[in-house]
């Protein structure tokens, strides 16, 4: 089997991906997750089509090391998924699109919003 990269494999089709990762000081809950998603997306000017999903597993349930939210939120040109760690307070995000954004603009709208400190990691695929 060839590995190729994903961007090879449908030349066609435009697609653009951001993946954000980083340690938050922000007190979160599920209306905090819910603004997030729909302020990025506001701030990107991408269009949903639905609300944003927000899902926390309850005790007991899975590894607690891994206790947190799981979010979605739906876009018209495609969707934003966000995990957030509330022990070692980490998130990870991770914006899929058909349609161009401006990478920088969601890297600070993220940091910014979540007061994340240190270094982020980043990656465009």
């Amino acid at each position: 089997m060839t590995r190729r990269r994903p961007n090879d494999i449908a030349p066609d089709i435009f697609r653009q991906r951001l993946l954000i990762e980083g340690f938050f000081t922000r007190e979160i809950d599920e209306l905090v997750i819910k603004d997030y998603l729909l302020g990025i997306a506001q701030h990107l000017g991408l269009r949903s089509y639905g609300v944003p999903v927000v899902f926390a597993p309850g005790a007991g349930i899975g590894k607690e090391a891994n206790a947190g939210f799981d979010a979605f939120m739906p876009l018209i040109d495609s969707g934003i998924a966000s995990y957030f760690w509330t022990g070692p307070r980490f998130v990870s995000v991770v914006l899929f699109t058909c349609m161009g954004f401006d990478d920088s603009r969601a890297i600070g709208y993220t940091r910014d919003f979540f007061d994340m400190e240190g270094e982020l990691a980043t990656h465009t695929f």
